[in-house]
């Protein structure tokens, strides 16, 4: 069963369809659910459609290493690495480069 938050997100959706706030919240809400096939192709219209949404990056990538598709997490983060850097978000770039390094980091290991 679909939850009060989940419908009226999809409520603005349809008011709304190209906003990328709400498709972020979506694929967040997809994602806290456990609905990983939503979450994943919210995040990717996210990527495809509006690559300047910072905010993806980082929830895609940990979803997408928390799937076992660690390479792919990889190229997230760099993505978004760069996203956040000409859009001068070092915020986010912070969080992104410590995440990209962590996970960098354990590949690396993994492969001694």
């Amino acid at each position: 069963m679909q939850n009060n938050r989940l419908l009226r997100l999809l409520e603005f959706l349809d008011n709304d369809p190209n906003e990328p706030f709400i498709l972020y919240a979506l694929a967040t809400e997809y994602n806290s659910m456990g609905d990983t096939e939503n979450a994943l192709k919210y995040y990717e219209n996210l990527i495809t459609y509006h690559s300047t949404y910072v905010g993806t990056y980082y929830h895609y990538a940990k979803l997408l290493d928390k799937l076992g598709r660690r390479e792919d997490a990889i190229g997230v983060y760099k993505s978004g690495m760069e996203v956040a850097q000409n859009k001068g978000d070092r915020h986010a770039l912070s969080e992104l480069k410590a995440a990209y390094f962590e996970i960098a980091e354990d590949e690396e290991e993994e492969n001694y």
